[in-house]
């Protein structure tokens, strides 16, 4: 059979896959690509082999990060105690409670704010991670009644929290909020948006995900952000490169509480050491270095928009500009498939990713995808990020000529 042939056997065979399954190798071939890479922007931990996430506990035993004679935990003691008490203080809260999940430890806190406030209703943005990412589980496991204050591709405002037209008896924030593209509202906004909400009696919850990254944009310690509200949650792997995990932080009472309906949630785990070591690794380590990541990724996001609009790319744009934290959005005017595929051979045939995540359809001929940038990053100047860009485009027209000339609309 001729390569020509091949080929086209080839390309029929794909185009009678299935969407999910078509979705699927092209996600094996990006995560083969982005493991042969020899130059990423941002190498997150749970992509790597079993044995390189076992290193990160050999890590923890060199930072000296807890005393390894000492017993390991039970249900939530020792260890899982220890972080919990560093989580707080770094945070500037009474006490902190340890989740396996995020998607838990909001509910948890959020149904202790509702027994205490009387009013089962939070009010949040539509973008929200319960929104969009937790198949409903407020309203469908924890009886609470989500309400959408706004779904502009923003925070919302100190008008729109003060102006809403039922009540609620707690506000939810995402900070910052990542399906906008990591946005975060000006230090002043946030202090309003609070006021407002305080002026509703209503309590203030923090979805800080990512909070760690976002003292930077604000220019404010972590314990004075977390002070504005009630309750912060935080994750340990999103930033920190943990196994996994997250805690809420918060009023002593409000977190023994949180204790009782963690161990009904089933959140109270026979033993959570390896999660709360790589925890304690993660503070040490990542949380140091989130201030750099968050410049660099400044850097990288200027000269990514400048590689791109050189090489030709009729229409760019990296969301916001520039970035609030270390993570932002990149936009192009092309369909999601086209873009994913030039971004995998790039990968493939340079050993150099650029774009490592998913694209996204976000319009008529036009898609976007998240860029991190993360330690690895740090090794790519200003020229690096052009050069890439450069060859990105180079690709994406070689797909884009294919596409047209068999008849597809790219």
């Amino acid at each position: 059979m001729s390569d020509t042939a091949e080929q086209s056997g080839q390309q029929l065979s794909d185009e009678q896959l299935s969407d999910d399954e078509r979705r699927k190798r092209r996600r094996e071939r990006r995560n083969a690509a982005y493991r042969g890479a020899r130059r990423v922007l941002a190498r997150p931990g749970f992509l790597g082999t079993l044995r390189e996430r076992l290193a990160l506990l050999d890590e923890a035993r060199a930072l000296d990060l807890h005393d390894l004679d000492a017993p390991s935990d039970v249900y939530g003691d020792g260890i899982v105690e220890v972080l919990e008490e560093q989580t707080a203080a770094l945070l500037g809260k009474e006490a902190a409670a340890f989740f396996p999940t995020g998607t838990m430890a909001q509910q948890v806190a959020l149904r202790c704010w509702a027994g205490r406030t009387g009013d089962s209703t939070v009010a949040l943005h539509a973008l929200a991670h319960p929104e969009v990412h937790e198949r409903n589980a407020f309203s469908q496991v924890s009886g609470l009644r989500p309400v959408r204050v706004t779904s502009e591709p923003r925070l919302p405002t100190a008008a729109e929290v003060r102006d809403f037209d039922e009540p609620f008896g707690a506000l939810m924030l995402e900070l910052p909020l990542r399906d906008a593209g990591f946005v975060l509202p000006t230090w002043e906004e946030l202090t309003e948006v609070v006021e407002a909400a305080r002026e509703r009696d209503a309590v203030v919850h923090f979805d800080g995900a990512r909070l760690w990254e976002s003292t930077v944009h604000f220019g404010r310690s972590l314990p004075e952000i977390a002070d504005l509200a009630d309750s912060v949650y935080v994750s340990f792997y999103k930033s920190l490169d943990g196994f996994g995990g997250a805690a809420v932080a918060g009023p002593k009472t409000l977190i023994d509480e949180a204790k009782a309906w963690r161990h009904r949630y089933g959140g109270t785990i026979f033993q959570q050491f390896p999660t709360a070591l790589s925890a304690l690794a993660g503070l040490r380590r990542e949380l140091p270095r989130l201030p750099e990541y968050v410049a660099h990724a400044r850097v990288v996001a200027a000269a990514l928009r400048e590689g791109l609009t050189a090489a030709g790319v009729p229409w760019t744009r990296v969301h916001p500009e520039p970035p609030h934290t270390n993570e932002f959005q990149v936009w192009l005017p092309y369909d999601a498939d086209t873009l994913a595929e030039a971004a995998i051979r790039q990968a493939e045939e340079t050993r150099t990713v650029l774009f490592a995540n998913g694209w996204e359809t976000k319009g008529p001929q036009l898609a976007g995808t998240e860029v991190y940038v993360r330690a690895a990053g740090l090794e790519w100047t200003a020229d690096d990020v052009r050069e890439a860009a450069a060859g990105f485009v180079e690709r994406l027209t070689d797909v884009s000529s294919v596409n047209n000339a068999a008849g597809q609309y790219s």
